[in-house]
């Protein structure tokens, strides 16, 4: 059923700061469900270190992972405010406005923009 992809969370990002993010979809083998998640994390220096870390984690659930693309995320948790932007060269940029619809699920009471400014 369901319940392994739902108790995988829909976004985990610092809780602070500018740092690069990915957009990954999960998709079990041979189709059927699939859900896209957000992932940054200022400990990452490169974008495919989140993939790296992200992917094992995913398959151990059974799921295949795919990178739609990463960007910068600026989290100010002071102002409730998220900024989306930016690209990643290894796998391109991001739907920021999807990554967007995923942050307001978590981040319901945030201000929440996107743009695809460099900075």
């Amino acid at each position: 059923g369901g319940s392994a992809m739902a108790a995988v969370r829909d976004v985990e990002i610092d809780p602070e700061g500018t740092f690069k993010y990915i957009l990954v979809r999960l998709q079990r083998p041979g189709g059927g469900e699939q859900r896209d998640i957000v992932r940054g994390t200022k400990a990452a220096e490169f974008h495919n270190h989140i993939f790296e870390k992200v992917n094992p984690e995913m398959e151990k659930l059974g799921y295949e992972c795919k990178c739609l693309g990463g960007g910068k995320i600026e989290h100010n948790s002071k102002d409730k405010k998220i900024r989306v932007f930016g690209l990643s060269t290894g796998y391109g940029k991001a739907d920021h406005s999807v990554t967007a619809e995923i942050l307001k699920k978590e981040y319901t009471d945030y201000e929440i923009t996107w743009s695809d400014d460099k900075k």
